[in-house]
């Protein structure tokens, strides 16, 4: 199996649903002739044409707003945001109208669509190019919101997306594009969307995460257990959006201990729901306080200062030894 950047494989899934399904468009800001802002379109328009690899203006409730007026005519978009932090302009298209048709029809509409888009810090960019909001979308009902972590689970997580009857926001970690490197198997795959997976087993603590902070958590991991010879199970979400709490639940069950690491900013960051869902269901269980590593309250700064917002090793490896002696 060839080894895959997240881009490329996200690129294979998207061509591979297109072969398949001739309802699948790609629509977004320079997806079709430059093969979007990271090249993860690269090479469709050749393939596919104008009528399914449509170039839109700079408009993002535009490419939005006729991306829902698709699904309703039931075609199966998706559409690219360049960067997270300019879905804003598109956000009363989200909430007020592709969130609810199924309610609003009583199940007689669905919105099948797809709004990828880069999200969170670590590669120098300016202002609203590495934010982590990812929070608005959660909160949202009607919304799936999926992070994938690794190139393999990003081409069967947006597989499963693309063919998912509702809309689901798919947020790709711009830090895990083009590294780490996976096998990543010709045929399609899927991956269920709500499910997590248990990256380690582990019966000391329990961590949980997702997108780009998996690979910085695992390292922070392997630290913990070269020093101390702790054992922690780490959580992948994958799914924010409806999130797999019954995994998280009866990992902290097991362990006792639970440490949440995110980069968005903490207050209201969905670590806070996954500590109110532990302390609801599993803490008679808990041996120590939960805690949070995350990002700070205050706007993403410029590249000087990024790695200061950004939790690493050292924050979450403080956190898992307070943890665990306490």
């Amino acid at each position: 199996m060839p080894k895959l950047t997240m881009v490329q494989a996200i690129n294979l899934g998207l061509r591979q649903e297109m072969a398949s399904d001739p309802d699948v468009v790609v629509l977004g800001e320079d997806v079709g002739v430059d093969g979007g802002v990271f090249r993860v379109t690269e090479g469709l328009l050749d393939q596919f044409g104008a009528d399914r690899v449509i170039d839109t203006p700079l408009a993002e409730a535009g490419i939005v707003g006729t991306s829902i007026g698709m699904a309703l005519y039931g075609l199966k978009p998706v559409c690219e945001i360049q960067f997270l932090g300019f879905c804003y302009q598109a956000f009363h298209q989200l909430k007020s109208h592709a969130s609810r048709f199924r309610s609003r029809s009583r199940g007689r509409y669905s919105c099948s669509m797809v709004l990828r888009a880069p999200y969170g810090g670590g590669i120098r960019a300016v202002e609203e190019h590495s934010e982590s909001t990812e929070g608005f979308f959660i909160h949202t009902p009607g919304l799936k919101v999926v992070v994938p972590s690794t190139p393999r689970l990003a081409r069967s997580l947006l597989v499963s997306a693309i063919r998912d009857p509702d809309p689901v926001i798919f947020l790709e970690p711009t830090r895990a594009y083009r590294s780490p490197r996976e096998e990543v198997p010709e045929d399609v795959e899927t991956f269920p969307l709500g499910m997590a997976r248990i990256v380690q087993e582990g019966d000391d603590l329990t961590l949980v995460t997702w997108g780009a902070m998996l690979h910085t958590c695992l390292q922070a991991v392997e630290q913990a257990q070269e020093e101390h010879g702790f054992h922690i199970e780490v959580i992948d979400l994958l799914t924010l959006s409806p999130a797999d709490m019954a995994t998280v639940i009866a990992s902290v069950q097991k362990t006792g201990r639970a440490v949440v690491v995110h980069e968005a900013p903490r207050t209201l960051g969905f670590g806070a729901e996954i500590v109110a869902r532990i302390n609801e269901e599993a803490l008679l269980s808990l041996e120590a306080p939960i805690r949070r590593v995350t990002g700070y309250d205050v706007p993403v700064p410029l590249y000087a200062r990024e790695s200061a917002y950004l939790p690493n090793e050292a924050r979450i490896l403080q956190a898992i030894e307070e943890t665990i002696h306490f």
